[in-house]
């Protein structure tokens, strides 16, 4: 049976620099995405043409627009990659540009030159969960977010707040501590049949 062996991480996106190369839809999606979830990131996007929308996005986030085509050179300084032009040889030589200068790239809706995927994301305040397909169902991991947006109570954050004021007033050793945070956040955890129960209405929707 096939798995997802994909490794979740929460990137630090203020320390990091994006470039995103095209300025159409997909762009636009993904500067949407990115800026959502991650409002300090740092962006570079290098275009020929930018969409209004476009334009009026990036000028509430941290984006830079460079109106040029793509050249190898806009590589530098930046951690990650997201290519999304109508040309497909242009994606690809930004994929092998970008493996021969060890940055992390992905090719929208090209998996093979994905080397990340840019899942569905629910965020409440402090909880953030990510939701990946292995890159196979893109809608699917939109219904599953729709579903945990519903589903994770809205006053989650206070409550993750509350438990950190209260982790730094236990007593004891790292495991005592680990103990009593298990006790007081077991209720938290349904039980195997009100697991199974969600999952059956999450399907029927």
């Amino acid at each position: 049976m096939e798995r997802n062996n994909l490794y979740p991480i929460f990137l630090k996106t203020a320390n990091l620099h994006v470039l995103i190369i095209g300025g159409g839809n997909v762009a636009e999606e993904k500067l949407s995405f990115l800026t959502k979830s991650s409002p300090d990131a740092t962006v570079t996007m290098v275009s020929p043409m930018f969409r209004e929308a476009t334009l009026q996005l990036a000028a509430g986030f941290k984006v830079e627009l460079i109106t040029d085509v793509y050249r190898p050179s806009y590589l530098k300084g930046k951690h990650m990659v997201i290519a999304t032009t109508d040309v497909p040889e242009v994606n690809v030589q930004v994929y092998e540009d970008c493996r021969a200068m060890d940055k992390l790239v992905n090719v929208a809706d090209n998996p093979p030159y994905c080397d990340f995927y840019m899942g569905g994301i629910v965020t409440k305040g402090h909880v953030k969960v990510a939701i990946s397909t292995n890159g196979k169902s893109p809608t699917t991991a939109k219904r599953l977010r729709q579903f945990f947006e519903q589903v994770i109570p809205e006053d989650i954050s206070q409550m993750v707040q509350n438990l950190n004021d209260y982790r730094k007033t236990i007593k004891g050793d790292f495991e005592e501590k680990v103990d009593q945070m298990n006790r007081i956040t077991s209720p938290l955890a349904p039980s195997p049949g009100e697991g199974k129960k969600a999952g059956v209405e999450m399907e029927a929707k």
